[in-house]
């Protein structure tokens, strides 16, 4: 079973999303790290990039599969975490801590109840 953690909200394209003011830090979860098995290269969305909910900002690549990174939210984005650009495999050792991916400034916080929950995100992958 994949870990799913408190404090953090997630999306159906299975990222998370930890809010802290109007900063929102974004990863994938460990269930997506799981299934792609070994990541290989992180492209996040750039510093100053512009991006909206829903919208692919991004590619993950893993040995096995390439998948698109989708926002969780609109805004701008802050922060690249560096560490995984230079060593994606991060994400597969710690998906909810030194794995994070960017950070984005929230331009629309109501997209925020959009999000699921931990309970929620539970009950999606259970259906996968």
């Amino acid at each position: 079973m994949a870990n799913i953690i408190e404090g953090v909200k997630y999306t159906k394209e299975h990222e998370w999303v930890k809010i802290d003011g109007d900063i929102a830090t974004t990863g994938i979860t460990d269930y997506a790290q799981s299934e792609l098995s070994d990541i290989v290269m992180v492209e996040p969305p750039g510093i100053g990039q512009k991006i909206k909910a829903g919208d692919a900002v991004g590619t993950i690549e893993a040995v096995k599969a390439v998948t698109d990174l989708y926002a969780c939210l609109s805004g701008e984005v802050t922060e690249v975490n560096d560490a995984v650009v230079a060593d994606p495999s991060i994400m597969n050792k710690d998906a909810y801590g030194e794995g994070w991916i960017y950070k984005v400034k929230i331009d629309a916080p109501k997209e925020i109840d959009n999000l699921l929950s931990p309970e929620q995100y539970k009950e999606l992958i259970a259906k996968s």
